[in-house]
């Protein structure tokens, strides 16, 4: 197996080594390199093409969330997981905006760095229902609707019909995104829908690819926008 290249980005120097070491420790998980600010993070993400940018959001300059927009639009193979001190930060919102596929509070046992780190490389969205809710009652509260009523049908300017998104999906991936937008993680899906977590994962993937979704976040996104959840 490859192992998973980690971008380390904070501007404490002592967060940073100790970060590092944890990462280090793994067999599966290396660090490539380390910014001290946001400027320095896009740069070396696009040098460095890394799977995950483990970035903090208040730092000199730019800052975490301005830098997590520049490299999802520039180096969009490399995937952002924000740390943020409190859980459900306004600035851990304003990453989401900005493309991180989820965020981690820096007190987080070791443990669970780990599993976020790599459920990030992965495809998946290390954001828990809970947050999920809050995102779509704080962070996205000015979305448009998918159709004037609300719902995921609805008109174009000139009034004809327009087609759901959902339409290129088969029964069970609607479920399956249904299930995501709710922000149940796979093992719980699998649980509801009485099927394998393999099973579960494949049709997430296809759901990604149909849609044309980076991650979790955005099906959230979409579901809210026509108003699934």
């Amino acid at each position: 197996m490859t192992d998973i290249r980690i971008l380390l980005v904070d501007d404490q120097e002592l967060v940073r080594r100790g970060m590092a070491m944890i990462v280090d420790s793994t067999d599966d998980l290396v660090v490539v390199g380390e910014a001290a600010t946001g400027e320095e993070a896009v740069v070396l993400t696009a040098d460095l093409s890394p799977d995950v940018v483990v970035m903090d959001v208040r730092m000199p300059g730019i800052g975490g969330i301005e830098a997590t927009r520049r490299i999802v639009r520039e180096t969009p193979s490399s995937r952002v997981l924000i740390l943020t001190t409190f859980d459900l930060d306004e600035h851990a919102f304003g990453g989401l905006r900005a493309g991180a596929s989820g965020f981690l509070v820096k007190s987080a046992p070791r443990a669970e760095l780990l599993a976020g780190i790599r459920a990030v490389a992965a495809g998946d969205a290390v954001v828990s229902p809970r947050v999920t809710r809050a995102v779509l009652d704080v962070a996205l509260p000015r979305l448009p609707r998918g159709g004037a009523d609300g719902g995921a049908g609805g008109a174009d300017v000139a009034g004809a019909p327009v087609a759901s998104p959902f339409a290129v999906l088969t029964e069970r991936e609607r479920d399956v995104f249904l299930a995501v937008a709710q922000g149940l993680n796979n093992s719980e899906i699998a649980a509801r829908l009485v099927v394998s977590e393999s099973t579960v994962k494949t049709h997430v993937g296809r759901v990604l690819s149909k849609l044309d979704l980076r991650d979790r976040v955005q099906v959230v996104i979409l579901a809210y926008e026509h108003g699934l959840v």
